[in-house]
């Protein structure tokens, strides 16, 4: 390994990958003791498991990419690709969702009353926390591209300060989301508008989860000086799928908070 003549990443034997495996099992199998005998303790213990090996795989990962040096520009230009790869699939599976919604309510069924929303759902006013939300979101919009530019410019107090405030403000939307849900007037049984309605913005909210523990990632490796001004696809990954998700619940906001209701 130490005299090879390419540029390519061969990627060395890791326990990772197969326990990860092993473990969504355990996590699905807690899911359903969970739905079937109210017990949460098989589902808790895989979710701290699934914690403990992401930890240490991106671990693996961000020493590859500094300490040792793998990630060369041919192997950046590969992960691009992956990423640009896995936001499409992202995209489809949202359309996935919004197709169902708008199956829905441009033709509601003699069963929801001939209305949409159906008959005895009152449903959010998107003046009020969507719109709040909304709000957010676009400004952590504006902050991560204002850390991202800080980044190439090798401002790093400004990086800094905006991928904290980026990380702030998502975590904030999540909180605000389960606020919402939590007085929500309707729940996910209550006709094809409930499913429809918690499918779509739950996964937006845990595509939300995801995206703010991607850019606390990028924050922590920003402060050990993990990225550099030409050396940070890391963190250029993780504001690509913060834009991805800002224009998702764009859609969501205009079309099922706003239109939809």
């Amino acid at each position: 390994m130490m005299n090879k003549n390419h540029p390519f990443h061969l990627v060395d034997q890791s326990p990772w990958p197969l326990l990860s495996s092993l473990n969504t099992f355990i996590v699905l199998m807690g899911i359903i003791k969970s739905f079937h005998h109210h017990s949460h303790n098989l589902l808790s213990l895989g979710l701290l498991v699934n914690s403990i090996i992401m930890y240490q795989w991106w671990r693996d990962i961000s020493r590859e990419s500094t300490l040792q040096g793998m990630h060369t520009m041919k192997v950046t230009k590969g992960l691009r690709w992956g990423m640009i790869l896995f936001i499409t699939s992202e995209v489809f599976f949202f359309l996935a969702f919004f197709w169902a919604f708008f199956h829905a309510s441009l033709s509601p069924s003699i069963e929801l009353g001939l209305n949409w929303p159906p008959k005895g759902i009152k449903p959010f006013n998107p003046l009020e926390i969507p719109l709040l939300n909304t709000l957010i979101l676009l400004t952590s919009g504006l902050t991560i591209t204002w850390a991202h530019h800080s980044l190439m410019e090798n401002n790093y107090k400004q990086s800094l300060q905006s991928l904290t405030m980026t990380v702030s403000l998502g975590f904030y939307f999540s909180i605000l989301q389960g606020f919402e849900y939590v007085e929500a007037p309707f729940t996910i049984a209550d006709s094809v508008y409930g499913t429809t309605f918690f499918m779509t913005t739950g996964l937006h909210g845990l595509h939300v989860l995801v995206g703010s523990t991607f850019l606390l990632v990028c924050l922590i490796r920003l402060m050990k000086n993990h990225l550099s001004p030409v050396h940070h696809f890391g963190f250029e990954a993780a504001a690509w799928y913060w834009h991805f998700v800002d224009v998702v619940w764009l859609c969501l906001y205009l079309l099922i908070y706003w239109w939809g209701s």
